[in-house]
């Protein structure tokens, strides 16, 4: 038997009509199910017309209908509170950006590497640059032997002790062919950081513009689910007040209570993906703690903002990455001409200003004089013919690098491209998706008040549809941007 009818029609085989005051509490009832399907059926989808919420009463009721004010569910529940904003809220993009290059760490690490070569450059010029030298000496002899001379009877005692020798070397490279190209190396070496410093700042920028736009997702998730739980505890109400009043089963319940208990699931993960969010966007600005997105930043300002702080490039080989890699091969090519070199023999001058407290007897105790040193590399073990395969090795490494880059950049810029499209017409669709879903919850919602043959499990089915539909319409929506965004940056240089 229809549980609809259960009050109307008696259950036993006689056609016995129901009491008078059966009937009335049947309108009574139809009466606030109006008003609770019609407040939650405003929390789903927009009315199509203005007007009361109620339906009419039939002819003959109208005196019992109107008599009845309308019910409205009223919910309460401790996780329909949303999740408390952090202390700290990004108020605009020039903010963000202005802490990120002050706070990051990769950044910092970036520079830090131009510090190392530029570190490097400076090594490699003093060897062409004059050194200066000086060295002390204090002796005392422990061992010592006293001789009388048979002649003189002088004694004396050898060898001297407690004397100090001193000197002062100059010297400068004349002829060091390899130690001028190493000089070249080096600076070609420290631009590869400088260009390295460009890359990171543009990775910078795309993953800051990401995580506020995965913020700002999450938040509107977390907001949509939690619409979604108070409707499920509304649509709960509702099936309550029908089974008190004969029109639903237990079994209704049970299905309004299991959307409740999926709801609040979709919730719970739904705050912590907030939460997750929140805190990566802190740690892309440099802070260990939860940072929220205000409203006043807009998406549409984002993309803005980034494409006057950030130069189009004409082609992808004009990122910065390629010409890392350029520049590396270049650096690469140097370290093979550098290994030949050291075959070559070198030239350098050197004086010497010495002086002792040591009696020299005839010779004088300062002395000074120049030389000039040429060093003739004979054999050295092999080592620098290991440094030549080594220096070819880097050289073919680089080369590599280089046609991956290439091959990488292309493909990324074409998917970039392509990413927009393939957004736009997912946020199409979605928008088609969540407006039949809407209508549909509409209508289920409506056939289920009046009793149009809608059984519970339809009810839920389509409540969970209409919350999966906005959630990815909204995920979608933010993806269009993520995208123009990805599109942007991927030929762009962000180094300013």
């Amino acid at each position: 038997m229809n549980p609809r009818n259960a009050v109307l029609r008696p259950t036993s085989k006689a056609l016995i009509p129901a009491p008078r005051w059966v009937a009335h509490f049947w309108i009574w009832g139809l009466g606030l199910v109006a008003g609770i399907s019609s407040t939650a059926l405003a929390q789903t989808a927009p009315p199509a017309n203005p007007g009361p919420t109620t339906p009419q009463a039939q002819p003959g009721e109208a005196a019992n209908v109107a008599a009845i004010a309308p019910w409205v569910p009223v919910v309460s529940d401790a996780m329909l509170t949303p999740v408390p904003r952090p202390a700290r809220e990004l108020a605009s993009w020039n903010e963000a950006v202005v802490e990120l290059r002050a706070r990051s760490v990769d950044l910092a690490m970036a520079y830090a590497e131009v510090r190392r070569a530029e570190a490097q450059s400076r090594i490699a010029l003093s060897a062409l640059l004059p050194q200066i030298n000086a060295a002390a000496t204090a002796t005392h002899q422990f061992i010592r032997k006293t001789t009388t001379s048979p002649i003189t009877g002088a004694q004396s005692t050898s060898p001297a002790s407690d004397y100090i020798n001193g000197s002062i070397t100059l010297s400068q490279a004349l002829i060091d062919t390899k130690s001028m190209y190493d000089l070249g190396t080096a600076r070609a070496a420290e631009e590869v950081q400088h260009l390295g410093v460009q890359s990171v700042r543009r990775s910078m920028i795309l993953g800051l513009a990401n995580a506020v736009v995965v913020v700002v997702t999450a938040e509107r998730v977390a907001e949509i689910n939690r619409n979604a739980l108070r409707s499920a505890l509304e649509l709960l109400e509702l099936t309550n007040r029908k089974r008190a009043l004969g029109a639903a089963t237990g079994l209704d319940t049970v299905r309004a209570e299991q959307n409740v208990a999926t709801t609040r699931a979709n919730l719970v993960s739904g705050d912590e993906s907030l939460r997750q969010a929140r805190e990566a966007l802190g740690l892309a600005l440099g802070e260990p703690r939860q940072i929220a997105v205000s409203n006043q930043v807009k998406l549409d300002g984002i993309l803005g903002n980034v494409a006057q702080g950030c130069r189009k490039l004409n082609t992808p080989a004009d990122r910065p990455e390629m010409a890392i890699a350029r520049q590396q091969i270049t650096v690469a090519e140097r370290g093979i001409r550098s290994a030949e070199l050291s075959f070559l023999p070198t030239l350098k001058a050197q004086s010497t200003l010495a002086s002792s407290t040591l009696d020299p007897g005839s010779a004088p105790r300062a002395t000074w004089n120049i030389q000039a040193v040429l060093n003739v590399p004979i054999w050295d073990g092999g080592a620098r013919y290991g440094s030549l395969r080594l220096a070819r090795a880097n050289r073919d490494e680089a080369a590599y690098s280089l046609e991956s880059n290439q091959r990488s950049i292309n493909i990324e810029v074409e998917q970039t491209r392509r990413g927009v499209e393939v957004a736009e017409q997912s946020l199409a669709v979605s928008r088609t998706a969540a407006a039949l879903a809407a209508r549909n919850d509409e209508l289920t919602r409506t056939a289920y008040r009046l009793g149009q043959g809608i059984t519970s499990f339809e009810l839920v089915a389509a409540a969970v549809a209409l919350q999966q539909a906005q959630v990815q319409l909204a995920v979608k929506e933010f993806g269009v941007v993520g995208a123009r965004l990805s599109a942007l940056i991927a030929m762009a240089n962000c180094s300013e």
